[in-house]
This record gives C-alpha cells, structure tokens and sequence, in this order.
C-alpha cells in the first residue's frame, strides 16, 4: 500500500460524512482474460477502490454503512491450487487489518447486505461500473438489467468521490512526479530514437520498456504517429519519414498507480521546416500561455476559450483564418484546427475519474459543458481549485476529411480561408502537453526534468 492505514481509514470516514446515509459498495476489479481464462491481461485495480483501501488484490469488495460506520471487506481467501500457481497471498482479514478495516467475510456477505437494506428501504450506494462483470454482479444484486447499472449509480457518491479525489494531498503530488520522471525518460528515448527509418512501433516498444523496467506500466496506449492529425494514432511498422512530424503522445503509471501524461511532436530529419515551425510555434504560445495564466477560481471553460483566441489571431497572421476574432470563436471556426478541449483532470487515472461520468468530474452547475462541434470535448471546464491536476495540451491539426467536409458545406467562410488551408491538408496534427499543479497563487508544471519543447531545444537535444 502506498499510504498507512490511517490515510485510509480518514478517506473512508470522510466518504461515510459526504454520503450521509445508507450503505456504500465500493467494488474492486475482478481479472479479465484475454483470449482464454488462464491467460489475462494485466490486473489493474479499480482506482476508486484503490483510493479508500490500498487493496491491489482482485475480487474484492468494501461495504461501508454510512449510518452506524461499520465497514467490511469482502472477499475469498485463496486455496491451496491458487497458492502453487500464484504464491502466497494474505488472508481477506490480513488485507482488512492493513488498511484500517476491523471486519472481513467472504464475498458472498455482499449479496446479504444489499438484501437485508433493499428489505429496509435503505439507499444503496455504487459507482458507476465500466467492466460488464460488474454491470451483471450489480444486477443480479439489485434486479435491475445489467446495461441499465450505470444510470442507476449513486450521485450523491459519484460527487463525494469526485469531491475528495479531485484534490491532490502532497503525498500524491510527489507520486505524480515519480510517474513524470518516467515519462521524461519515455520522451527522451523517443526524441533519440526519432530517425528517417526507424519505425513507429520500435519508438512505442521502447518507451513502454522503460516504463516496465521502472516497475511501472504505461498510464494508456502509447500514441506514436506520423498521422497527428489522428488523435489517437496507434504507432505502426511504418518507417518514419524524412520531412514528416512524428506525435508521441504517451504517459507512465507508477507501480503505486498514479499518472503521467506528455505529447511531444518532433521533426523526423531533425529541423522543423519552415511552414512546421510556424504552426508549431504558435501551439508553443497557446501551452505557454496556460502555465502564464492558470490559477485558482479560473474557468477551465475560460482558459479554453482564450486559447482558443489566441490560436486564431496567430492563424489569422498566417492567412488561414480571417475576420473578428471574437466572432471567430463564438461561432466555432476555430475547431476547423482544434477538435478536443484544451486538457483533463490527471491522477490515479490519466483522465482522472472519468468512468464516473464527466458531467460530475469536470462541470458543475455554474458551468455546463459545451454542444459546440470541438468544445464539446472539452472534459473539463469548472473552477480551477489548488491541488488539482490539469492537462496543458492545445494542438493544431489538419484533417483532409474534415477539410473537405466544411468546404463542400461553406461551413464558416466569413472566417476560414479555404485556399490556403488546402496547401496544408497533408501537414499532419501538432500537439504539445504537459501536466500542470494548481497552486495557491498560480500554476507550476511537474516533473523535476521538462521534456525538450521550445523548437529550437527540440532540434539540439535530437542532434
């Protein structure tokens, strides 16, 4: 466990005090096979369990009745058969002890609770589940169908838990930095790495190597692309290319589960061109211009949005967009070039929380999230608030589909120029991140190390 028990014991009584009443079931994540049941991918525990127990064994469960404050996990001891292929694994008991739990039973008691408090009308409070094994465990619980397990979730516990895990305590800042210093060891092997030739996945292989040589695993599925206009471009046998950008989007988890997050977009032969370090240097001014102005009580919404305004007056500079700029933004022409929102909450989860519904994690009801085509991926847009984790990761992008798409329906024209943006259909995307503390005063950037991004440190450091 990365925290003693008491750290746990305080989050869960703080959880009972939020919830109120009723009895609160926090499930742990079972082992999913991959291609048959002996081989399965690799068990990562489910984070929201992770933050109240330190538990990483499977099949596990916690009940808490919020009204007398009794707590139980529950869960099977291992047999004999399991021993010889897995080794020794501590009793449920053992496991309750360690994180401040006084009672344990096996995990048949949950299927008894959740039946003896449907019998006295209790509130029964669960999170919204993401793994079809628990979508069906809760509907065999609550007689409910199993697709309909998600909208049946707690708000008043999704709320409570977003509440406590959105601030970040010192002891989680300093695991995030363990997480950033893998990172920088990722991107720095892919900045070296980067050569006409090479391919994407031998890139992707490596910085994955690093991640696991430190314990660790990588925090989601490395992005490695020629093509960034695709934002989620899984890396592929494809040598890199003399002239091209190569987008490494890609983050660690540390063995204590907590997360880094970085894109870095690089030129193949080692110089930006001309036309790239235009557009480049613009996405560099818009990262920059986060860490400058981000703060406590701002709008993420807001933060987004002047992003989004600066991006257009330097587009206008270059003649790929027109007109006012203000009237610009408002009508969403600038998502011709940003399709996703400015950033995300980062933790325990590379988007922290997000199984839990990102209405509650990143809005509340003095902002909503946005329908507008490219806003409406912005995955937060609440106050800012000292300790939390942001994403600082604007991009440029030029999609041919897209391109052809608001052409052929004279989308925007008052603000797009059409002419010259043909003259960059085959440019790629750019994308800059970084992850950000929100402090009492402002801002700072993690990592003890900043990965190279200023285009003329990405150039030395590549040489």
């Amino acid at each position: 466990m990365l925290f003693d028990s008491i750290t746990y014991s305080q989050r869960r009584a703080v959880l009972r005090e939020k919830v109120g009443s009723g009895i609160i079931i926090l499930l742990g994540n079972n082992n999913a096979p991959c291609n048959y049941p002996a081989n399965g991918y690799i068990f990562r525990q489910d984070s929201s369990f992770l933050y109240y127990t330190g538990q990483d064994r499977d099949s596990l469960a916690v009940v808490i009745d919020a009204d007398s404050g009794q707590e139980w996990l529950l869960g099977d001891d291992i047999d004999i058969e399991d021993i010889i292929w897995t080794g020794f694994v501590p009793s449920v008991a053992d496991l309750a002890a360690e994180c401040g739990i006084s009672n344990s039973a096996p995990f048949s008691k949950l299927a008894e609770t959740v039946e003896a408090a449907r019998k006295q009308g209790r509130d029964i409070h669960f999170l919204p589940p993401y793994r079809h094994d628990q979508m069906i465990l809760l509907s065999d619980l609550l007689g409910i169908h199993p697709l309909k397990t998600r909208a049946a979730a707690s708000v008043r516990l999704i709320k409570a838990v977003v509440s406590m895990r959105s601030v970040k305590s010192d002891a989680e800042i300093a695991e995030i930095e363990r997480a950033m210093a893998i990172g920088y060891r990722m991107h720095t092997t892919a900045m070296k790495l980067c050569k006409p030739g090479v391919t994407e996945k031998s890139i992707g292989g490596a910085m994955e190597g690093i991640a696991m040589s430190y314990g660790a695993k990588v925090s989601f599925s490395s992005i490695v692309s020629m093509h960034g206009e695709i934002f989620h471009g899984d890396p592929s046998l494809k040598p890199l290319e003399s002239g091209r950008l190569l987008l490494v989007d890609a983050g660690a988890e540390t063995v204590n589960n907590y997360c880094s997050d970085n894109t870095r977009t690089l030129p193949i032969s080692g110089r930006f061109t001309q036309k790239q370090r235009e557009i480049y240097s613009i996405v560099e001014a818009c990262h920059d211009l986060v860490i400058e102005k981000a703060r406590p009580d701002m709008k993420w919404m807001d933060m987004h949005l002047d992003v989004c305004r600066l991006m257009t007056d330097r587009l206008k500079e270059l003649g790929l967009m027109k007109g006012d700029t203000e009237e610009a933004v408002q009508a969403g022409a600038h998502a011709m070039f940003l399709q996703h929102g400015l950033g995300h909450m980062m933790g325990m989860d590379v988007h922290d929380m997000e199984g839990l519904g990102q209405i509650y994690v990143g809005f509340d009801d003095e902002v909503r999230p946005s329908e507008q085509f490219g806003t409406n991926c912005l995955r937060c847009g609440r106050r800012l608030q000292p300790g939390f984790v942001m994403t600082d990761e604007p991009g440029i992008y030029f999609i041919p589909a897209l391109i052809d798409k608001w052409k052929a329906e004279k989308m925007h024209m008052d603000f797009l120029n059409y002419d010259k943006i043909e003259q960059y259909r085959d440019f790629g995307g750019i994308r800059l991140e970084d992850d950000i503390l929100i402090t009492p005063t402002g801002c700072r950037v993690l990592g003890k190390d900043i990965i190279p991004y200023h285009p003329d440190d990405v150039e030395a450091f590549m040489s």
